[in-house]
């Protein structure tokens, strides 16, 4: 294993992209050596021998969509050598096929009408086609009869010189490297090649043999077969064929929950299918927070309302989110006269502390803004913070937990945060060591650990701090004015559910320092201007706030003279 953390290139240097790539290579030559075939590891080590023009070109060719180019389309003026001295090596070296065989949409793709009208057009006009058909119309009328691949030379036979075509050989293992590198095949080489990585800081994270989320060969075998199920559902393909193509459950983690979300995928696909017997099939094998409800209003849907009303019944009794609670409450509701229930009893929310502004129209700033000018005084300042301040204050005390070198969590050096954050067992996998920063809550260490955090840590990237709009005077007040009790209670429920808490917090906090009440020494505002209203995210907020005792409040703005209030 490599010791040295490595170090992105600089965009300065026109070969950048190749540098990158020689340290993805690298990156996952060194840490996931064990998982490539011997066959493998010989051709990423004729990779890295190669001279920087073959390399950079082929670099190139890897990063660009398919696997089929057009040796006159590829001009790269920052190679140092020629592309055609470039292109002679990596055709020498088995990198690249110079006669493969063509379908008749890679034709299509490959050349444009006016190249493939003296081609065709012999045959489409004995068949009763104009000269003027379009490339599309040609395409569909070719395809029945010209279905076959064949070598290029075949296909252009009547043209003296056809440009040129090569294939590049090695594109499996290079989407292989891609996956063990980046764990996912979303994102493409560029995400990493052609970016300044150089412009942020990342966290060092210790990357050992124990936290790969691939132990085995078999781990990235079985991602790959689940990416293809999960291209063929995009390519439109019937759930019903795409389903006994998907793995069994494995002992993988953090395979489960990428199978998890396939079946989830998969179940939405029968489901618009019509495949309404699959849909429950696949939802009730999937253990996804979002499976569950989509089986319930399925069976809604198809009218086994006793049936849905078990499984809603059951499902009430296991922990909830805010968001699953409510679309629960709202289906036991309707399933309850179904099935001659009594209605589940509604939960008593509290009434929400609201006022009203009437402010001077602003005609540049936002309401926000304008409600912010209006309301901050000397004695009680007022800072438009939104999702960030709690953010920050959760991510400042939690950095370690947050960085934790857990299978899965991190695959590179260049993570902005744990790539699982909004996996449904990310708390759970860590439990024990939020329990331990949360119980820093109870001294007052809290402070002091978040202040040296912040000055520590000053602009490395974490997924819960947004450095710009912080600055230490204003965490110094919040930490001041904000209770340990309400920290608490505010970190317990973002980690609830952190894609759907991350997310709701009211625009504007005012902080009153010498308040006599200590738990009256801040207050958050939810501004909402003319035709303005609170989503349901908002309002799960403002109602939490309120059964803790948390001081909120909903600021209604009119402007003057308008008689417009939201």
């Amino acid at each position: 294993m490599t010791k040295h953390r490595p170090v992105p290139a600089s965009l300065d240097d026109p070969l950048y992209y190749l540098e990158n790539m020689d340290i993805l290579v690298a990156w996952v030559s060194d840490h996931h050596c064990d998982l490539l075939t011997a066959q493998e590891r010989d051709r990423l080590t004729a990779f890295a021998g190669l001279d920087s023009g073959p390399r950079a070109l082929l670099t190139r060719m890897v990063m660009r969509t398919g696997e089929l180019f057009r040796i006159d389309k590829l001009r790269y003026p920052e190679l140092p050598v020629p592309e055609a001295e470039a292109l002679d090596v990596l055709v020498q070296d088995n990198w690249l096929d110079t006669a493969p065989d063509l379908y008749l949409d890679d034709l299509f793709r490959l050349f444009t009408l006016a190249e493939l009208r003296p081609v065709f057009m012999p045959w489409l006009q004995a068949q009763g086609y104009a000269k003027t058909v379009r490339k599309a119309h040609m395409r569909e009328a070719l395809a029945a009869s010209f279905s076959d691949p064949r070598p290029l030379r075949d296909w252009l036979a009547e043209d003296d010189h056809p440009p040129g075509v090569v294939q590049l050989q090695d594109m499996a293992l290079f989407d292989r490297v891609r996956l063990m590198f980046f764990g996912n095949l979303r994102q493409s080489w560029t995400d990493f090649v052609l970016v300044e990585l150089g412009i942020q800081q990342f966290e060092p994270v210790p990357f050992t043999p124990e936290s790969r989320a691939f132990q085995l060969r078999s781990d990235v075998d079985c991602y790959l077969q689940m990416h293809q199920c999960r291209e063929r559902l995009d390519n439109g393909e019937p759930a019903a064929e795409v389903w006994p193509a998907v793995p069994p459950p494995v002992s993988n983690p953090w395979l489960t929950s990428r199978r998890e979300r396939l079946l989830l995928e998969l179940g939405r696909q029968a489901d618009r299918q019509g495949e309404q017997e699959l849909a429950l099939q696949v939802w009730g094998a999937s253990q996804h927070r979002e499976a569950r409800l989509k089986q319930l209003r399925l069976l809604e849907r198809m009218k086994r309302f006793d049936q849905a009303w078990r499984l809603a019944c059951q499902w009430q009794a296991t922990e909830l989110s805010d968001a699953e609670a409510q679309g629960l409450d709202r289906l036991l509701k309707r399933l309850a006269a179904k099935v001659g229930a009594h209605k589940p009893v509604a939960v008593d929310n509290p009434e929400l502390a609201e006022f009203a502004l009437a402010l001077p129209r602003s005609e540049t700033g936002t309401v926000e803004r304008a409600a912010l000018t209006h309301l901050s005084t000397d004695e009680a300042p007022v800072f438009y913070t939104e999702n960030t301040l709690i953010n920050a204050l959760f991510g400042l005390l939690c950095w370690p937990v947050i960085f934790r070198p857990l299978p899965g969590a991190f695959f590179h050096p260049f993570h902005t945060g744990p790539v699982d954050l909004l996996r449904d067992d990310f708390v759970a996998r860590r439990q024990q060591a939020f329990e331990e920063r949360f119980s820093l809550l109870e001294t007052r260490a809290y402070r002091q650990v978040i202040l040296e955090t912040f000055r520590q840590k000053q602009g490395i990237a974490n997924p819960f701090v947004v450095w710009p709009v912080l600055d230490e005077a204003l965490l110094t007040l919040a930490l001041d004015c904000i209770p340990a009790r309400h920290l608490q209670a505010l970190f317990r429920r973002l980690l609830n559910n952190i894609r759907e808490h991350r997310s709701g917090f009211p625009d504007l906090i005012r902080f009153v320092p010498d308040a006599p009440d200590p738990e009256q020494r801040y207050e958050m505002i939810e501004v909402k201007g003319p035709g303005d209203r609170l989503q349901d995210h908002q309002i799960r907020w403002l109602h939490f706030f309120a059964r803790q005792g948390i001081p909120a409040w909903v600021c209604y703005v009119r402007w003057q003279g308008s008689g417009d209030r939201a």
